[in-house]
């Protein structure tokens, strides 16, 4: 398996020389040249395997120049009940017939990015042994990545953490998370911004060719393809938990801000998993909404992104969608690097009326949007109907999958993040706190270690400097 950009300006790489960058040196997202079509009889052995063999299996599809018995050995030690509490790791819970939640939050981090960054985190520490080589990872979170990325990375050798989030703007249990951790390789940087402001500055650290080299620059956010590959497979694990045979379809509500959770779902379904819909969900911040609705791209200045009780998802700029337009476009990567010149540039484009913007069907999406009102509201129904707390993201989600739910179709809403993450909101919701995970009672009150800064790209670089002594 071989990776282009795309924005067709990279030469063929392997699995493993993408692996710790970011962007690709053209400014374009690291594809595969293709997607690994999965047989009949290759569905039917999947569905018997656990979570590690699974993610094992699909992973080899993307990544075949690690040797199979040490991926499997990677996805051994990173898919355990020590780490994800339970043997299931990804289980579902059924609120009524052909109604679930696909439970992703079980891990360190209580957050479904925990279930790529777990494996991210493994992964690289096994390619840098090999090469004994030194890699500063710098990312941008509007709540959950940062911390799953520190928890996944903290203490392993050859990687230092330097994470930009926006200052005041993730609530307080995800702050207390990424502030409260002491060890020596994580640097935490609050930036007097929104998120938009601090994913900006990744990728303007990503473009300074010299500067990424000579630090060894690495990347955790979705625009790295392993987090993507990694999603992929629980796709596959919620398919088999709801159906009981592979003839069967079912649809996904995927909570949406940068796109990759849903684009490891499109990954999932192009390789022939069989999904009905990818049902994108937004919240105020419906850039992604009003892309899918009407073929307009239209990114809205940091002045206009909303602070919301969804925070994860406050996010304008979706840093996975070119990976879909890709797909969208034909794979013409020069069609995508012409429209992302008009993105990146503060502009916009509209697929409205070509060609391209009617494949959006075929490739099974619908989304819509919701408001703190619909939030509010999602979490008392499915609280008092079903007894089931959730956060504010996977409200979101829920409350768009069922407007777009088909009859005859089972329909599994993706979990983000466990509603702990959100107590001011849940308390607004229900009139009670939500159940703090064992261990997680006093992390508000944990002391705090992180540095301030303006959005300024060469600040950021001036700290890495500081702090790697290069």
């Amino acid at each position: 398996m071989r990776y282009v950009s795309t924005r067709g300006g990279m030469a063929p790489q392997t699995f493993t020389q993408i692996l710790l960058g970011g962007l690709c040196p053209d400014g374009g997202l690291a594809v595969p040249e293709h997607y690994p079509q999965i047989s009949a009889a290759e569905l039917a052995d999947w569905r018997k395997l656990s979570y590690a063999d699974l993610a094992c299996v699909v992973l080899q599809k993307f990544c075949d120049d690690i040797p199979v018995a040490d991926l499997k050995a990677l996805c051994a030690k990173t898919y355990t009940s020590a780490a994800f509490r339970t043997d299931a790791i990804t289980p579902v819970k059924t609120l009524a017939p052909g109604l679930h939640i696909l439970e992703l939050s079980n891990g360190p981090t209580l957050a479904f990015k925990d279930m790529a960054m777990q494996l991210l985190g493994n992964l690289f520490e096994y390619v840098l042994a090999k090469s004994g080589g030194q890699l500063n990872i710098l990312g941008a979170t509007s709540g959950d990545t940062g911390s799953s990325a520190e928890y996944a990375l903290r203490g392993k050798r050859g990687v230092n953490v330097f994470m930009l989030s926006p200052q005041g703007k993730m609530s307080a249990f995800q702050t207390a998370q990424m502030f409260s951790l002491q060890d020596a390789n994580i640097y935490n940087i609050a930036v007097r911004g929104v998120f938009d402001d601090c994913q900006d500055m990744v990728k303007a650290v990503n473009n300074d060719a010299a500067f990424k080299a000579s630090q060894n620059i690495g990347a955790v956010n979705s625009i790295n393809w392993a987090r993507v590959a990694a999603q992929i497979v629980y796709y596959f694990r919620g398919y088999f938990a709801v159906t009981k045979s592979n003839d069967e379809q079912v649809a996904f509500a995927v909570p949406s801000g940068n796109f990759g959770n849903i684009c490891a779902g499109h990954i999932a379904r192009m390789m022939g998993l069989p999904i009905a819909r990818l049902i994108l969900a937004t919240n105020e911040n419906n850039v992604l909404d009003e892309f899918f609705r009407t073929g307009r791209y239209r990114v809205r200045p940091s002045s206009q992104v909303a602070q919301t009780s969804s925070p994860s998802m406050d996010i304008s700029k979706a840093s996975n969608f070119e990976r879909f337009v890709y797909d969208l476009v034909g794979r013409d990567g020069a069609l995508v690097k012409t429209l992302w010149s008009k993105v990146d540039a503060g502009g916009e484009f509209n697929l409205a009326g070509t060609p391209y913007f009617a494949n959006v069907q075929e490739y099974g999406f619908v989304s819509g949007s919701s408001t703190h009102a619909d939030r509010l509201a999602t979490i008392r129904r499915v609280y008092q109907d079903y007894g089931v707390m959730i956060d504010t993201h996977t409200a979101d989600g829920f409350k768009v999958g069922l407007e777009h739910r088909q009859p005859g179709i089972a329909l599994i809403c993706l979990e983000t993040a466990l509603p702990v993450k959100f107590a001011e909101t849940i308390r607004e919701a229900l009139g009670r706190d939500p159940d703090y995970p064992p261990g997680c009672e006093k992390l508000e009150s944990l002391p705090q270690r992180f540095e301030v800064m303006d959005a300024d790209a060469d600040a950021v670089k001036a700290y890495i400097l500081r702090n790697t002594g290069r």
